[in-house]
Formats: C-alpha cells, sequence, structure tokens
C-alpha cells in the first residue's frame, strides 16, 4: 500500500560504509565518519563464520503431519537473539526439505559457539493458528522483553499463499502463547505483513520494550516499512493516514541506492538519545539500483526515528554497512543475501547475527 506522505530530510553527511577482509576478519566500518548515532565498525568472525548450518540428524515428530521429519536438514536462516542466565539464545528459523519452516533454539557462552537444542520449540501445530502457519510454517523471528520478563516475539506465519505478522509471548522460550496475527482480523487480516521490530531499549544486558508517548510501537513490512501501536503489547493499531484509511509508510526504497527495492526491518528498534535507531535490511532493484552491487542483492542499512515521534525519520545512512562478500554469503538457497536479525549486548561487546544466502547464520562482532 501506499501513502501520500514524503520524507526529504535524506541527509547526505553520512559516510559510505564498507567491508574491509583481511586474513582473520571482516570489518565493517565507516570510512567517511558517520554519524553518532549509527551502529558501525562490526567484524565478521571469519574464522568460525558460518557459526549454524543445516543439519539433517534433527528429528522430532510433526504433529500436523504425524510423523518424524528431519525439520531443519535444507536451512538454517535469519535468527533473533536474547542474553539469558548470562548465555546468548539464539532463535533461529530452520527449513524441512518439503520448505516448512519452524524455530530452533541455539545457546553460547561466548556469543560465537552455540549448541543446538535436539527438536524446535516453536511451530506449526493443530491449534488456532493452523490455518495461518501451514504448510509454510512459522518464520523469521523479533524478540524482545516486557518489564516483568515475558519474552515477546513478532514472527511471520505462512499458509502458503500469504505472510501474516504474528506475535506470541513465553515466560521461559518453551512454552509459548500464540496471540494470532498482529494486524488483527479486520481489514489487514489477509494483508501481506512481514518483519516487526518493536521499540526497546536497553538495560543491562536486557532488551526491553519500552513506551514512547505513552503507546508501546512497531516498525513492520518488506516492501515499504509501516507502524503499528499498542498499549499492552499484545493488541496493536495499525497507523493509518486519516485521509484515505491506509497504512503509513515510515521508511521507503531508494531510486539509485542499496536499497531500491524494498527495506524490511532487522531486529528490535533501539532507543537511544540520538533518536530511535533502526537497523533494516534492503534488497538492490533490477533497475535504477545501485550499480556496484548485483541485482536483488541484500545488504543493510540504518535509519534514525525522533525518540519522541517514531514515525518522523530524522536521518539515514547514504550506503550499506554489512553486505555480501564470502561465498556462503553469495550463493545458497537466495543467492547475495546477508540478512541480519539478532542483535545482544553481551559481555560489554555487540553481537549482530545474520543469515547468509538463506542458508547458514554468521556473526559479526562491535568491541
Amino acid at each position: 500500500m501506499k501513502n501520500q506522505l514524503l520524507f526529504c530530510l535524506f541527509l547526505a553527511t553520512v559516510g559510505m560504509l564498507s567491508c574491509r577482509p583481511n586474513e582473520h576478519a571482516s570489518t565493517i566500518e565507516g570510512t567517511g565518519g558517520p554519524e553518532a548515532w549509527t551502529m558501525v565498525d562490526f567484524v565478521k568472525a571469519d574464522s568460525i563464520n558460518p557459526i549454524l548450518q543445516p543439519t539433517s540428524g534433527q528429528v522430532f515428530v510433526c504433529p500436523i503431519r504425524e510423523k518424524e521429519v528431519e525439520w531443519e536438514a535444507r536451512n538454517v536462516l535469519n535468527p533473533t537473539a536474547l542474553v539469558k542466565d548470562g548465555k546468548v539464545y539464539l532463535i533461529y528459523r530452520a527449513q524441512d526439505q518439503d520448505m516448512t519452516s519452524r524455530l530452533g533454539l541455539a545457546i553460547s557462552e561466548d556469543g560465537l559457539h552455540f549448541e543446538k537444542q535436539p527438536a524446535p520449540i516453536f511451530y506449526p501445530a493443530k491449534d488456532s493458528m493452523q490455518g495461518f502457519e501451514w504448510p509454510g510454517g512459522v518464520e523469521d523471528p523479533r524478540i524482545v522483553e516486557s518489564e516483568d520478563g515475558t519474552y515477546l516475539m513478532t514472527y511471520t506465519s505462512y499458509d502458503g499463499k500469504t505472510a501474516r505478522l504474528c506475535l506470541a509471548s513465553s515466560k521461559d522460550l518453551m512454552q509459548w502463547q500464540k496471540h494470532g496475527p498482529v494486524l488483527g482480523t479486520g481489514k489487514y487480516l489477509d494483508t501481506w505483513s512481514k518483519s516487526g521490530a518493536i521499540v526497546s531499549r536497553l538495560e543491562g544486558d536486557r532488551i526491553i520494550a519500552t513506551k514512547v508517548q505513552e503507546k508501546y510501537w512497531m516498525y513492520f513490512g518488506d516492501t515499504d516499512l509501516f507502524m503499528a501501536s499498542s498499549d499492552d503489547l499484545i493488541h496493536w493499531q495499525v497507523a493509518e493516514n486519516a485521509e484515505n484509511q491506509q497504512m503509513i509508510s515510515v521508511l521507503h526504497p531508494r531510486p539509485g541506492y542499496f536499497d531500491s527495492r524494498l527495506v524490511e526491518p532487522g531486529p528490535y528498534a533501539l532507543l537511544q538519545d540520538e533518536g530511535i535507531l533502526l537497523i533494516y535490511n534492503s534488497s538492490n532493484a533490477a533497475n535504477f539500483n545501485d550499480p556496484e552491487l548485483p541485482k536483488f542483492t541484500y545488504a543493510a542499512g540504518q535509519a534514525l526515528f525522533d525518540k519522541e515521534h517514531p514515525y518522523r525519520q530524522i536521518d539515514r545512512t547514504e550506503s550499506y554497512f554489512i553486505h555480501p562478500e564470502k561465498d556462503y554469503e553469495k550463493v545458497g538457497e537466495v543467492n547475495e543475501v546477508c540478512f541480519v536479525e539478532g542483535l545482544v549486548h553481551f559481555k560489554g561487546k555487540w553481537f549482530l547475527y545474520y543469515g547468509t544466502a538463506d542458508s547458514k547464520i554468521a556473526v559479526a562482532v562491535k568491541e
């Protein structure tokens, strides 16, 4: 859906960002003095990447198929992450050979080396969400905490035809309550929607959903970015243009740039002094694009929104800060993909987790 709002505050003061590989690591850094609000200087952990790969030996009994399936035999990708009990918990999308997606869990003592749990922790079942989640499955999670420690996870349900942004909650990451489509049961129920990034703050190593102007806010979408607000983190209202009752777009693709084809939220949106930092994924169009990248390349940029008015964009990077350059990022189920979705603050560092070529998972670290 399109709207009538246009933003003209695309500043040219942000330096070009690039990846500089060396023998041991690839540093993702600004080369022209990036603004203070950006989060750059990540170093790809080349010596261990990819940190997660598909495993054919992982078997569980699918409650819908009523038989054993190798639930992550084809691909692992697009993880979210959180810090819990002094460890990093990685919740990742996994696909079986039929391309059904479920969510697995891997745990790490150091943020780099992970041990997978044998069975998925979140998956389609014979419940009220089966019609939305089967046969495509559940995809691309993002997770934050509420003030009381409840985990809130946005995810995409896919019935094989329509993707719908959905929400679930848990106290322990193992038992989940599904709350249904974020856009509700009204006129947007069958609207293609994905990738919910809730505005949150960093408190210690916890990422806590935080109200702005007495509301919780979420960025979502995978062509333009839209917004929704909530009083309780469970029930959400789409931000609409009052004149045409259409969803309001707050971030758009840009012809001639790396994000010329689409934009899509990365991890949660981080509230900081300068504003709300949104790391976002993007795709390079077939034409009117960034000619230095292959068409349809997925790379990630950053945008800043007003911390009092989350729908007001105030800055945006001119270029990507991470893009495909390694073989496992360039060749896979979908070629030329770095898709960032997990970000944690752990042991004094930032760990950025991302899917590579829709096939594997990698990490980059910022001191």
